[in-house]
């Protein structure tokens, strides 16, 4: 079946103008700022935000700290399983292109950034939720993540995804409140200090699924360290602006989602726990719903549930035993 799996790639821009489409997950991050009576002030100031920390970053050659913009591109993508089945809404990511306003050239960024898919929601918000109904201690299904792993990694491996990205993605996310960091003495000039977790997370897990690797960072004047998933050589494989796009992004959007990590009063130390009771934190002037979106991550899965996973259930149990 894998031969017949067939993607379907959606691009839309995300600017202050930007409305979510029908089959976007609306707990997607950016999908939540783009809702209500403040979408287009929250969306204005969120790329204000991204564009002022890019140039703080790329500061060589640039002055006046306005050389660079950023514009972004939500790339949406539909599944099919073969010619017979409908297609589905499987992943959302977010495209970096970078503008350069002293050349007015413009030059692609990194794909990846936020990482959203209604797989992955039936994963945690169904099936693991499910499986632990009535166990006395928490535990995790066989093959949890085999499925949702293969459908990723098909998609990146595609003719389809080759077609349209130079490179792989990188998947850039918060750090987990249940581990503690330790900085090491390595740094990178656009990264920053590197910090190392004291054990595995589920979501680790998860993403190695995917065929990920993760490395921590945390960036010159940033307060914590970011989670950055990715293929090959994190650091060789991409240039300094490419990362830069990245971490003015996906810092942006922790601000305004985990401002008691990322928009914290105090940089983490030598070693970090994040903690989301901390109080010492700033807000940002951007209006975003944390309860709606954890309430809504529950009937996405079982959007997917009933949607995709039974539906297809013998052939998506065929695919997971297929190898890449």
């Amino acid at each position: 079946m894998s031969k017949n799996l067939t993607f379907n790639i959606k691009s839309q821009r995300l600017d202050e103008h930007y409305t979510p489409s029908t089959n976007t997950r609306i707990t997607t991050n950016f999908a939540n700022l783009a809702r209500g009576e403040h979408r287009q002030s929250n969306l204005r100031k969120a790329l204000n935000m991204i564009n002022n920390r890019f140039n703080t970053l790329a500061n060589w050659d640039n002055p006046t700290a306005d050389r660079y913009s950023i514009e972004l591109e939500i790339i949406s993508v539909d599944i099919a399983l073969d010619e017979n089945s409908q297609s589905f809404p499987s992943i959302e990511i977010l495209k970096t292109n970078i503008v350069d306003n002293k050349t007015n050239k413009c030059i692609e960024g990194i794909v990846g950034n936020n990482f959203s898919s209604y797989v992955r929601d039936y994963d945690f918000s169904v099936l693991l939720q499910q499986h632990n109904k009535d166990k006395p201690q928490f535990c995790i299904p066989d093959n949890f993540g085999e499925l949702h792993g293969k459908l990723f990694q098909s998609f990146v491996s595609s003719n389809t995804y080759k077609q349209n990205f130079r490179k792989p993605p990188v998947i850039c996310l918060s750090v987990s409140d249940n581990k503690t960091y330790h900085r090491t003495a390595n740094e990178h000039p656009i990264l920053g200090i590197e910090y190392q977790p004291n054990e595995s997370s589920l979501t680790e897990q998860y993403f190695k699924k995917m065929g990920l690797q993760v490395r921590y960072f945390m960036p010159a004047n940033s307060a914590a360290p970011f989670a950055l998933f990715f293929f090959g050589d994190l650091l060789n494989d991409y240039t300094n602006l490419e990362l830069i796009s990245t971490i003015s992004t996906m810092e942006t959007f922790q601000k305004i989602y985990r401002p008691e990590i990322y928009n914290a009063n105090a940089t983490a130390g030598k070693a970090y726990k994040p903690n989301l009771k901390n109080a010492d934190h700033s807000l940002t002037q951007i209006i975003y719903d944390r309860d709606e979106r954890s309430r809504l991550a529950a009937e996405q899965g079982k959007f997917a549930e009933e949607h995709f996973i039974k539906p297809y259930q013998s052939a998506l149990e065929q695919f997971t035993t297929v190898n890449i």
